[in-house]
């Protein structure tokens, strides 16, 4: 794929450092950079900064816009028998995994409320999901 290169981008979001990890309270905290540029070679995030730091080749102009491109959903799956979203939340305010399983959460929560939930009450809520998306 050729390189694409994207300058004055308004807010580019999710700039933390390469191969950083990042858990607990860190995931509440979101680097961006305004005015900013992004380099993608062969599907890869291969540089990105503020304008000022830019080397000025040719590029893709996308004035306005919020670019999040290291915003990924790693997981996810049409059916499910429930949210997980609070435990989201519970790892942005820190807690473990074990924690957030002693209070009732995490896969194990998961599993079992997948399979207390019969196919039918599962194929209508994915249905419906399913739709729901549709119209996006």
């Amino acid at each position: 794929m050729p390189t694409q290169i994207f300058t004055h981008i308004k807010l580019l979001a999710g700039t933390h450092g390469p191969r950083s990890f990042i858990r607990g309270k860190d995931l509440a905290i979101l680097p961006a950079i305004n005015d900013a540029y992004l380099i993608i070679e062969d599907d890869t995030i291969a540089e990105f900064g503020s304008m000022e730091n830019f080397s000025g080749k040719k590029s893709d102009v996308v004035p306005d816009t919020i670019v999040l491109p290291s915003w990924c959903d790693s997981h996810s799956h049409l059916v499910f028998a429930g949210s997980r979203e609070g435990e989201f939340i519970d790892k942005i305010n820190g807690l473990t995994y074990a924690e957030i399983a002693e209070k009732g959460g995490g896969i194990l929560n998961s599993a079992n409320k997948l399979n207390d939930t019969s196919e039918d009450i599962l194929f209508e809520q994915s249905w419906k999901r399913l739709n729901e998306l549709s119209r996006l």
